[in-house]
């Protein structure tokens, strides 16, 4: 039996306010980095600095993060009152193997997510109940495969590099996910996301929703939530941040050169790890060490490794995942990045 809907006043009401709050959204989304650079101008600094670079980065990274979580938690929670988690699940899990964390995977390419920014959907899916192992997939891909690295490798070095980065970084992620699924970690995720996924599915059989109740859903979701992972995602962007204002790009040239031994490509991946940014930041970081003499293939191993694996990401995902799933997701990434780094080194 159906909930009974509300009058048509309310209902404008409803929408009216869901329509200032998307155009708020926007707004403020829009003018993140007028807001930063007007805080570091306050503060009397200037992005050629160490400091200023840092702080122009934090106070940019945390609005925009918050604000992605806040926006697909919501939108998660209103869709969750629409489709039933069995479905959610059934979709990307897929009728083959692999089916599901191909979809993910390709879903991350038309992401334009850095690593944090995709903690946020990475959340919602789980909430919304889809496979642990397909999670990952998207998680990996989203900050891995990204157009900005594609169009420099295209424009630096032809098509059939940019498709190599691509089909190398899609199995990373794809093969990743697969990994992490056989090995059925799901009781590593954190006991609050576990009840929520357990709530989600013993409402399968409950009545249908008004849109009032709906967008209460969603406003829920919001704060249960954001309410949990905010302090790890400030602390999180804070360490990014003060890595990303010092980059030691002479130090990193001269351990990646390309007749740099063996073991320059697992450095790199460890030099990654610590810092943080996404494609774009790092591109000019790429194209400063590939014009010292750096090796590609090294050079794009460090460049995977700070998108798909920084440490401000481990942090965040810490309040979703237990030691045992993020020491595991890191592992499998890590091995993925230094095959693309060693198949990269061996082919050009």
């Amino acid at each position: 039996m159906n909930h009974a809907e509300p009058a048509p006043d309310k209902k404008l009401s409803l929408l009216a306010g869901l329509s200032l709050a998307a155009v708020l959204w926007v707004l403020v989304y829009s003018h993140l980095t007028d807001f930063a650079d007007a805080v570091i101008a306050a503060l009397g600094l200037t992005r050629q600095t160490h400091l200023g670079e840092a702080l122009h980065f934090f106070f940019y990274d945390t609005p925009k993060v918050l604000l992605l979580l806040t926006g697909i938690v919501f939108i998660m929670g209103v869709i969750h009152t629409f489709v039933a988690p069995e479905r959610t699940r059934a979709l990307l899990s897929g009728k083959r193997l692999g089916v599901g964390n191909v979809m993910a995977a390709s879903l991350g390419i038309v992401t334009p997510f850095c690593s944090c920014s995709a903690v946020p959907l990475f959340i919602g899916f789980l909430s919304a109940g889809v496979p642990l192992g397909v999670t990952f997939s998207f998680l990996i891909s989203a900050p891995m495969v990204n157009e900005v690295a594609l169009a420099l490798l295209f424009g630096l070095f032809g098509w059939k590099v940019a498709a190599l980065y691509l089909g190398l970084g899609l199995s990373v992620a794809i093969v990743a996910g697969l990994v992490i699924g056989r090995l059925q970690m799901e009781k590593y995720l954190e006991d609050w996301v576990r009840e929520m996924q357990a709530t989600q599915s013993a409402d399968f059989d409950a009545p249908t929703p008004s849109w009032a109740e709906r967008i209460d859903a969603g406003i829920h979701h919001v704060k249960d939530i954001v309410g949990k992972v905010w302090p790890y995602i400030l602390l999180g962007i804070a360490v990014g941040a003060g890595i990303h204002g010092y980059v030691p790009e002479d130090f990193m040239a001269s351990i990646m050169g390309k007749d740099a031994p063996w073991w320059s490509v697992p450095a790199a991946v460890l030099i990654g790890v610590p810092m943080y940014t996404n494609a774009a930041g790092i591109i000019p970081i790429v194209e400063a060490l590939i014009g010292k003499g750096a090796a590609l293939g090294t050079v794009l191993a460090f460049m995977m490794s700070v998108i798909a694996l920084s440490l401000p990401e481990m942090i965040i995902l810490r309040k979703v995942l237990k030691v045992p799933l993020i020491a595991t997701f890191a592992g499998v990434v890590a091995l993925g990045i230094l095959v693309v780094g060693y198949v990269f080194n061996a082919v050009l």
